[in-house]
């Protein structure tokens, strides 16, 4: 017996919700405008931070190119497994502009094409142009080929969002009141500090927030490309954006893709919501950190004869000092993944060295604090893209494309 994955009341809320925001094509098209770099750049202006881009324009000039570096070490790209690069804490405008100012300085750093950003979606970010600032460097400016905005539950949000989104789809919610107008969705397992990452836990129909959630923050700031940490969440997202091409998102190793064993059952609900040209809202899944490379390889390999479209997988080349186990480093993993042909995509949510706010705390700071400290946190990326920068030009250097920002070309 098969059981559909969500039933007839679960696709109605989400229909009601996403036709509430005008409908699918509405919803398309005002995401397509406002990611047109001159319309971000008069959003910005009007809510100050115009200075900014400036900035963060003259930087990017003197970001290096991949070219150069190909053809001073005489590289030829021959061999089979494409690398994408990625870092992860590019957490906000002042974060992403200090880090593009350390590697403008160095002269030498070549910039990753997928950028990665655990801020939690409060109103502050939304709505004040600190995220459209930070999507307008990294994809205007610098060309990231996906900015990943990160959607987490326990996100505080005013009270009467919560109703309104009860009054569409008839579904409650269990929320705390935080007073001044502002509530907050209840995680009974707080398996971190953080309230279960913020998120991972989606109990009851909590789901139908992280689509209002994500629906709002795109028509808002264009954002496009999306974490995704939960089994419910993955099949509403899958649900929700078939007919919003704009749409894509990322599973997260939190949702422990360990083994093909959990691998086949994501398959199985990506295939459940194809969109109808036969491809689907899920870009990237990372396969989790403790995975043996051929485990990596076998799910791709599965996911290659199952007939569903393309996805990218991603594995944690380094993570953390609070996230796993201390030393970790998939780097020779990764180099056996790739010389079998496979191709794969690098994540940095570390350089591999204890440094202050390279840690999961950093990622839940308050707005303000964030900001007051982007020179701290700005350092730990940056050394992130430097450690993310040796490896891919050493994956070059075996022979294998290696993929960065549109800015690291000419």
């Amino acid at each position: 017996m098969y059981f559909n994955l969500l039933s007839d009341q679960d696709m109605k809320a989400i229909d009601s919700l996403i036709a509430d925001y005008g409908g699918h094509r509405a919803i398309s098209e005002q995401i397509r405008q406002v990611r047109e770099y001159k319309a971000r750049q008069a959003i910005i202006g009007e809510k100050g931070h115009g200075k900014m881009l400036e900035q963060a324009e003259a930087y990017a000039k003197r970001f290096p190119k991949v070219d150069d570096f190909i053809k001073k070490e005489n590289i030829k790209t021959s061999k089979k497994g494409i690398c994408t690069t990625q870092v992860s804490g590019f957490q906000g405008a002042y974060v992403t502009l200090d880090c593009m100012r350390r590697v403008a300085d160095n002269g030498d750093v070549l910039f990753p094409t997928e950028m990665i950003s655990v801020v939690a979606l409060t109103d502050h970010y939304v709505y004040s142009g600190d995220l459209l600032a930070t999507l307008a460097m990294s994809e205007n400016i610098i060309g990231a080929s996906r900015f990943c905005s990160t959607c987490l539950l326990s996100t505080p949000w005013p009270e009467h969002r919560f109703k309104r989104v009860e009054k569409i789809t008839g579904e409650k919610f269990d929320r705390r009141d935080l007073g001044d107008g502002i509530s907050q969705i209840i995680l009974k397992n707080m398996g971190t500090p953080f309230g279960n990452l913020g998120g991972v836990e989606v109990a009851d129909n909590n789901h139908l927030i992280y689509v209002d959630t994500i629906i709002r923050t795109a028509l808002e700031t264009g954002a496009n490309f999306f974490l995704n940490p939960s089994w419910s969440t993955i099949t509403a997202a899958c649900y929700f954006a078939r007919k919003i091409p704009e749409l894509s998102f990322k599973i997260s190793m939190l949702l422990s893709t360990q083994n093909a064993v959990q691998f086949r059952m994501l398959m199985n609900i990506v295939k459940a919501y194809l969109r109808d040209d036969g491809t689907t809202p899920i870009y990237e899944i990372n396969i989790g950190n403790g995975a043996s490379p051929e485990t990596f390889l076998q799910c791709a390999k599965e996911l290659k004869a199952s007939g569903l479209p393309h996805i990218h997988l991603t594995a944690h080349l380094r993570i953390n000092p609070d996230l796993g186990m201390v030393d970790f480093n998939w780097t020779e993993n990764a180099f056996k993944v790739l010389d079998a042909g496979c191709d794969l995509t690098i994540k940095y949510e570390s350089d591999g060295t204890s440094r202050p706010y390279d840690t999961m705390a950093a990622y839940f700071l308050p707005d303000k604090e964030r900001d007051d400290k982007a020179d701290l946190i700005g350092d730990v990326i940056y050394h992130k893209c430097i450690r993310c920068d040796l490896d891919a030009r050493e994956i070059m250097k075996r022979g294998h494309e290696t993929r960065f920002a549109r800015i690291s070309y000419k």
